[in-house]
């Protein structure tokens, strides 16, 4: 009797695959950016620095735990923290942010064009245009909200650090649960726009474009192409 055998699907291998890569990449930067820093990794033994680095490369994906004070991080491992919050979990679970599968398309996609390529691959597989399209649409409309929320709360809240801002609004918009700890000091209108910017976060830019804009319906009028010069 032949042994079947196991194939994963190609959501599973692109999921598991950039999971693990983020996860390895942030807790290196972690390590290599707070290894010095005294309220921070610096007073911990070696063996700590290292489970500390990777739990806290952990814990932005919608975790919401610590084990070092995040409002004494650097600048630079603020930074890391906010782009590994904003990249976020995976799709299905309750994990907030852009999605690594996002990421992985448009990495790919971003791949293809700088080899000249008209079409994406991953594992053997290729990419349909439109999940290319909603991949561009999640990380614009993403961009948007955040860039929205930070500009309102900064208008809110001008003697607060631009960085503290950012890091608490893309840990609302991914619903990540980390904070610098101004949250309780900031006015009820830059706690609304937080509120606000959660909940988009969690029902997702596209759905709730779609809900308010209803169904999209595909047109039946085909215009002619017509090439721009882009970048």
């Amino acid at each position: 009797r032949r042994r079947q055998s196991l194939e994963f699907s190609l959501n599973f291998k692109v999921v598991t695959s950039t999971t693990i890569f983020l996860l390895i990449v942030g807790a290196i930067a972690f390590l290599f950016i707070e290894f010095n820093n005294y309220n921070t990794l610096g007073p911990s033994t070696l063996s700590d620095k290292f489970i500390k680095a990777w739990f806290q490369s952990v814990t932005t994906r919608t975790a919401g735990f610590n084990t070092i004070d995040i409002g004494k991080m650097t600048t630079a491992g603020l930074f890391i923290t906010i782009a590994m919050m904003f990249f976020g979990a995976s799709p299905g679970g309750t994990g907030g942010g852009i999605k690594t599968t996002t990421v992985r398309i448009l990495v790919s996609s971003t791949k293809a064009i700088l080899q000249g390529k008209e079409e994406v691959y991953l594992y053997k597989r290729q990419v349909p245009i439109e999940l290319i399209l909603k991949a561009i649409g999640v990380l614009v409309g993403s961009f948007a909200t955040v860039i929205l929320s930070t500009l309102l709360i900064s208008l809110a809240e001008p003697n607060m650090d631009f960085i503290e801002i950012l890091f608490e609004v893309v840990s609302a918009f991914a619903t990540v649960g980390l904070s610098t700890g101004i949250t309780p000091d900031v006015s009820t209108w830059a706690k609304l726009v937080l509120i606000g910017t959660m909940y988009i976060g969690r029902v997702g830019v596209l759905l709730l474009m779609a809900s308010l804009l209803g169904e999209p319906r595909p047109s039946s009028v085909h215009y002619p192409e017509e090439n721009l010069l882009v970048g």
